[in-house]
């Protein structure tokens, strides 16, 4: 096994090596080049988009061609067009203020410039999106990429591998796939900057070993994203956006909708509208529209969390005709779950499925605390129509990103940040900070012809002492 683990760290390093080199023989790649890049990038997604959708489906066991298309191509595309459309202003050396007392006729500027080598640890849950997305933000900033795909995306990190060499030569772009024991070689490689997308703990770990290098790190995890329904909100227009959001992907979304909090007097319509909008969303738990869990291990854990709570007296319902779930496809039937206990397994760990916990309140305030007293989400969800109430779940609830009625769709805004805060993670991209996470805005003071510090230079004297009490007043 150390055999293997070195050649993995060996093979890794080569390929490290190359694009540090390609980097410093080009360090600062022209407004064309990466726009050029960026349109290559965009290309190849277009030439493959039945190919990616298939990829991601034969991962999945099955996921409809229209969600990939929604979630991962659509977003992927159209970011591309964004960036290219705000890149030169982007790019444009920043002018700062001098003082003009200490450094008369001198200027300050700030340079975007290139990190150089940037790693990406990739999920399975949109490994379009957060392979692809992330790589727009890597290119714009004139960077340099490897790309660690997950060990349950094997049919689309083998299509990406066999087709990206001819639209990106290796020591521009490389992929690779996880084979065991590659993400640990992967993170503890002497990247210049390193995105991770996943779990916190395993972010926990891929922070401990990029720290040995001393590399900065972009860490996008997750964590028990709630919506709040506010009691002046309708119901059925709620409803209909929570459960839309859950269950795509069948709920396995960072930025899902983990939990939903209610007024008491609610719960009972919310319920009611959930059994009639979701046959007719999914009429069965067969239909090729409704996404399978990714493997066996994660199908398990959510069934476990269902029995564990029906077990302890909670309400667990079924929101299709028919089976509940199905081993062989690996379903498992959009579900609500009521009067969870509040240290089952559903209300303290991330579900990521498709279960849905409903809690009831009488007072915002219980809300607003149960929230803060756990760590803070990547996303929270308010519905009102009273600004005030939405300023003050706002301003008292911290969390990564919020979408105001509605869920999830401030990570579909490219002139917005995305990125958690606390356990959630750390750091942005998209955006214009995503320019930035990936460049080093690199401060340049320019001393003008002449320069005034030379009247404090030493010996010191009476001149310096006039200069520095006219400072210094």
């Amino acid at each position: 096994m150390p055999d293997v683990a070195n050649n993995k760290n060996a093979g890794l390093a080569t390929v490290l090596a190359v694009q540090r080199a390609a980097c410093l023989g080009h360090p600062v790649p022209t407004l064309a080049e990466r726009k050029s890049d960026l349109q290559t990038l965009q290309r190849f997604i277009r030439d493959h988009t039945d190919a990616l959708c298939e990829a991601i489906s034969a991962d999945y066991g099955n996921r409809s061609h229209h969600e990939t298309l929604l979630a991962e191509i659509f977003p992927a595309i159209d970011g591309i067009d964004h960036v290219l459309k705000k890149l030169k202003k982007w790019m444009r050396p920043q002018r700062r203020s001098v003082d003009w007392r200490s450094f008369p006729g001198a200027r300050n500027r700030v340079l975007p410039q290139p990190l150089g080598v940037v790693g990406v640890i990739v999920p399975w849950n949109f490994p379009v999106n957060l392979s692809l997305v992330p790589l727009t933000y890597i290119f714009a900033a004139g960077n340099r990429a490897m790309v660690k795909m997950s060990e349950n995306s094997r049919h689309l990190a083998r299509l990406l591998i066999e087709t990206m060499p001819a639209y990106f030569p290796p020591e521009k772009l490389q992929f690779v796939d996880e084979t065991g024991g590659v993400g640990i070689a992967f993170s503890q490689l002497p990247f210049d900057h390193l995105l991770f997308t996943g779990s916190g703990q395993t972010g926990r770990a891929v922070m401990a070993a990029a720290a040995q290098n001393l590399c900065p790190v972009t860490l996008e995890l997750g964590g028990k994203a709630p919506a709040i329904v506010c009691a002046d909100f309708d119901v059925r227009t709620a409803a209909e956006r929570i459960l839309f959001v859950k269950y795509l992907n069948a709920g396995q979304i960072c930025t899902s909708v983990d939990h939903a909090w209610l007024p008491e007097a609610s719960i009972a319509a919310f319920v009611e509208h959930a059994r009639q909008i979701m046959p007719a969303r999914y009429p069965r738990l067969d239909t090729p529209d409704y996404t399978s869990i990714i493997d066996e291990a994660a199908f398990d854990r959510l069934l476990q969390a269902l029995d564990e709570a029906r077990a302890r007296g909670a309400q667990v319902i079924s929101l299709l005709p028919g089976p509940a779930w199905d081993r062989a496809t690996r379903k498992i039937a959009p579900h609500i779950v009521l009067d969870a206990p509040a240290d089952s397994l559903l209300l303290t760990r991330e579900i990521f499925g498709p279960i849905l916990p409903l809690r009831g309140y009488t007072k915002l305030e219980t809300v607003i605390a149960s929230i803060n007293a756990g760590p803070r989400p990547l996303a929270i969800y308010p519905f009102s129509n009273d600004a005030n109430t939405v300023q003050t779940l706002i301003d008292r609830v911290m969390s990564g990103g919020v979408s105001v009625n509605d869920a999830l769709f401030h990570v579909g805004q490219h002139d917005l940040p995305f990125g958690g805060v606390g356990e959630s993670g750390m750091g942005h991209y998209h955006g214009v900070e995503g320019f930035h996470t990936f460049s080093k805005l690199r401060p340049v003071f320019y001393q003008a012809r002449y320069s005034a510090l030379a009247l404090l230079r030493p010996p010191y004297g009476k001149l310096a002492s006039r200069v520095l009490n006219f400072l210094t007043r």
